[in-house]
């Protein structure tokens, strides 16, 4: 798998898991599930734009 596919499946499914925290941000884990989602949007984008080492 490409590192660019790796890096969108990672954003992606932090995507998902920030909106389904959304959903339950009343509950007692809503706003950690947020979080936990929303780090890996972070690390998704991060991983998209770092410079590739070079051979």
């Amino acid at each position: 798998m490409k590192s660019t596919t790796t890096s969108w499946v990672v954003t992606g499914l932090g995507a998902v898991v920030s909106g389904l925290g959304a959903t339950m941000r009343r509950s007692r884990f809503g706003t950690g599930i947020l979080g936990f989602g929303l780090a890996h949007v972070v690390l998704g984008i991060l991983d998209m734009v770092r410079p590739l080492p070079e051979k």
